[in-house]
């Protein structure tokens, strides 16, 4: 198997796994009670909180946990504009569906939100973003990598535009896919909160965590027993949250050692060697952006004339697993948004191929020699198959 859907999902690590049942074995407690088995269980969630905050440069106090970087992303969007007065929002037209339907649930409530395109190489551009911000402006929603093509959106760029003071919008970043990948410092952005997951970084599902400014004000999405600073009520899921700071811990570690460097060397091994071959069988093929700084870890490549799903699944027959996205509808996920907004045409198909720092080169080479033999079956897109479901 070659799996190259690490943007979707990464394998837990040996590591991950064998801290998570270790928790589950011995901190069975709650950690709000009132006991010595309990009083355990805390101290291990405060070494995981610790654990998170050390890789942001951060205090521990600053990071709420929640059951992953969806429900972050709703308690750092929703949370905020439920604490402003201002009742409107801007938001990027790339946002991930957890920031885009967050922002849609707050429009059918009363609030009114514009959506600022991006430039055609998948960036916003922040004086785009700034100019859409009235006196009202609530909350401006900016994801610092795009999922689908992995480029870097301009966040401290669109912070410093912002301004500063009390009457600055709230800034929430959705950093999930850079989160692991990127050397991630809330101060260097200038966000008011940024949203993280652990399943993108060899981490559990089912674990995530908001930062906090200092200051920044938030209405929880619902009551309970006053954990998380009150702003997540519920008693927290601690394998889970053990499992994301160890998966943090060994993040940070390849980081240290030059993972992202030798990520992005296969990535644009990947890139280089499946258009070069794919070029006679797929008049066309290309980079679905150029010219844009990317996240390391995700190549997205454009086929005119040549549909995605088919493509996708002559892939996984080869033992290939990656995802696919169009312009048009598809019959289970429908039309990518950001393939559209970036003016994709309809009969341009797209493939993500994201890596992992357990990619190698050998995955790669596979990838592009069932790329080949897949476009080859499929006549380079005379030949249009019917669709079956989407992979992932």
């Amino acid at each position: 198997m070659i799996y190259l859907d690490n943007a979707a999902s990464t394998r837990p690590d040996d590591e991950v796994l064998a801290a998570m049942a270790e928790t589950a074995r011995v901190h069975f407690a709650n950690p709000a009670a009132a006991h010595a088995p309990a009083a355990a269980a805390a101290r291990a969630l405060a070494a995981a909180r610790a654990e998170v905050a050390a890789a942001l440069d951060v205090e521990a106090e600053q990071i709420v946990f929640t059951s992953g970087g969806t429900e972050a992303d709703a308690l750092g969007l929703l949370g905020a504009a439920r604490a402003a007065r201002g009742r409107h929002l801007v938001v990027g037209a790339l946002e991930h569906p957890a920031v885009m339907r967050a922002v849609e649930a707050l429009g059918s409530g009363g609030y009114t939100f514009d959506v600022i395109a991006p430039a055609p190489n998948g960036v916003l551009r922040a004086e785009d973003v700034a100019a859409a911000v009235r006196p009202d402006t609530a909350v401006v929603a900016v994801m610092l990598v795009q999922n689908e093509l992995g480029t870097l959106q301009p966040v401290a760029e669109i912070a410093r535009r912002l301004g500063a003071g009390p009457r600055r919008p709230h800034l929430h970043v959705d950093a999930v896919q850079g989160f692991g990948f990127l050397r991630l410092r809330p101060r260097t952005l200038g966000a008011d909160t940024i949203a993280l997951s652990a399943h993108k970084l060899h981490g559990p599902r089912g674990a995530g965590a908001l930062w906090v400014r200092p200051g920044a004000r938030l209405e929880p999405l619902w009551v309970g027993g006053g954990q998380e600073r009150g702003l997540r009520g519920g008693t927290e899921n601690l394998p889970a949250l053990v499992g994301f700071a160890r998966a943090v811990a060994l993040a940070r570690r390849a980081l240290d050692g030059g993972a992202d460097a030798r990520v992005a060397d296969l990535r644009d091994r990947l890139e280089v060697a499946a258009i070069a071959a794919l070029a006679p069988i797929v008049p066309g093929v290309r980079p679905t952006v150029s010219g844009a700084p990317r996240a390391p870890h995700i190549a997205s490549l454009a086929f005119p004339g040549l549909p995605a799903e088919p493509l996708l699944h002559a892939l996984e027959a080869r033992g290939v697993f990656a995802s696919a996205g169009s312009a048009c509808a598809s019959r289970t996920a429908g039309p990518s948004p950001t393939l559209k907004a970036i003016g994709l045409d309809d009969r341009t198909g797209v493939l993500r191929l994201s890596l992992s720092r357990e990619t190698i080169a050998a995955d790669v080479d596979g990838a592009v020699a069932a790329l080949v033999a897949a476009a080859r079956e499929l006549g380079g897109g005379a030949q249009p198959l019917a669709k079956r479901p989407a992979h992932g």
